[in-house]
């Protein structure tokens, strides 16, 4: 496409486009080939997997930065996952409006959290833009951002339509992790489960994990689960056999609001794994270790989430009481909800003041009590990526748009 006044011409088989970075006019010519689409957003369901700051505002399906004296507005992308693909190009469009002298939008992209690079920086623009990237981006992750640079609430720049095409099909076999694979997290894993109801440090938790512990070398990551108030393990047993049956060693006993009782549950299993008459002993693998909990026991785990040790945390359907609970945050967290649960509005105050990275998902059709069974195959899907190393379940299963698990209700993440 060339720009003549304000519109865009096709050429040719091949879009070219014009923009001014500073003072340099450079022209990108977008594949004439046809492109697989990899990611795409069209903002009519909000911002969708962009996050923002300053003043940003979705309507009539667009995304609208408005200026400001105190922070300029932008929007960044989750990372897109780029693996399998050659030529890759994004497209978008645009519309600034009221800018004045010395005032201007900019998009940039990223990749693999590194600085961003300028592909447009202009005043006035209108339309849609394409350009193809460089080949240095292929196969990483890819970060899109939007941003203004203006004083006042009317100057504005409002994008639409962003898509990013490549060539090729995407990534073919999921790179491998740590756990046995599996190509369906909604079933039970390949390891059969032995379940000891007189474990732990009081004798009287339950350790439900792998029967045959450490097969092929496997090193089994840790979860010490609470149960929500009024529960212990045998309501959840379902769920510990699910997890203990894709290679995790699962620690559960009646919780409490603090969560002293899962750090006496992970110094425990330290000390099993040293001990040499223990079936745990030299079979657990002690840097991939998450707490986690369904109300009261999420509630636990917010009070010892400054653990060093831990990799991840989870919380089912239980908020911090006071809203303080992500001040304890220090890695990344899951944050589960239910449309029809009183402690929904708790969860997302909580992932409001969340600074770690964060996933959240307020599932449709579950109530307080339902909410972990309800997600239990995202938890599933969740450990197999931070405990088990399957990085392919970044994008694939939570941070993008269509990821597999955004159909089952809200989800909002940043932070990435």
């Amino acid at each position: 496409m060339i720009r003549i006044g304000g519109r865009l011409r096709i050429v040719g088989a091949a879009a070219i486009s014009t923009v001014t970075i500073g003072a340099v006019a450079v022209f990108t010519t977008s594949p004439a080939s046809a492109a697989t689409p990899i990611y795409s957003e069209d903002f009519s369901g909000g911002l969708g997997s962009f996050t923002s700051t300053g003043s940003v505002t979705t309507s009539g399906g667009s995304a609208r930065l408005a200026g400001s004296r105190l922070t300029d507005p932008s929007i960044t992308s989750a990372p897109i996952d780029l693996a399998g693909y050659t030529g890759v190009s994004v497209s978008y469009t645009r519309a600034a409006s009221g800018l004045d002298a010395g005032e201007s939008f900019t998009m940039a992209y990223s990749a693999d959290g590194g600085a961003f690079t300028t592909l447009e920086s202009n005043r006035t623009a209108a339309g849609a833009a394409a350009f193809t990237l460089p080949s240095s981006v292929n196969g990483r992750d890819l970060r899109l951002r939007f941003s203004l640079d203006a004083d006042s609430v009317l100057e504005t720049l409002t994008v639409d339509n962003v898509l990013v095409q490549g060539e090729g099909t995407g990534p073919t076999d999921p790179p491998g992790g740590s756990l046995p694979p599996v190509s369906d997290v909604t079933r039970p894993g390949p390891l059969s489960v032995t379940i000891d109801q007189t474990s732990g440090p009081g004798n009287d938790g339950w350790l439900v994990h792998p029967s045959n512990l450490g097969q092929n070398g496997l090193d089994h990551p840790i979860l010490v689960w609470g149960p929500g108030a009024g529960s212990d393990p045998a309501a959840y047993e379902d769920m510990l056999r699910q997890w203990a049956s894709h290679g995790f060693v699962v620690y559960s006993e009646v919780s409490s609001s603090s969560g002293d009782y899962m750090v006496d549950a992970l110094d425990w299993l330290e000390g099993e794994n040293r001990r040499a008459s223990s079936p745990l002993c030299q079979r657990l693998d002690l840097a991939e270790v998450a707490f986690g909990g369904h109300s009261r026991g999420s509630i636990g785990t917010f009070d010892v989430a400054d653990d060093p040790r831990l990799t991840t945390t989870i919380h089912v359907a239980g908020g911090s009481f006071d809203g303080n609970g992500p001040d304890n945050l220090r890695r990344p967290a899951l944050y589960i909800g239910g449309d029809d649960d009183f402690a929904t509005s708790n969860v997302r105050r909580d992932y409001t003041a969340t600074r770690v990275p964060v996933w959240m998902n307020v599932l449709r059709g579950t109530d307080h009590i339902m909410a972990t069974r309800n997600a239990q195959h995202i938890i599933t899907a969740w450990m197999r990526w931070h405990l088990g190393d399957e990085e392919f379940r970044r994008t694939t299963d939570f941070l993008r748009s269509g990821c597999t698990f955004c159909n089952l209700g809200e989800v909002q993440y940043k932070n990435w």
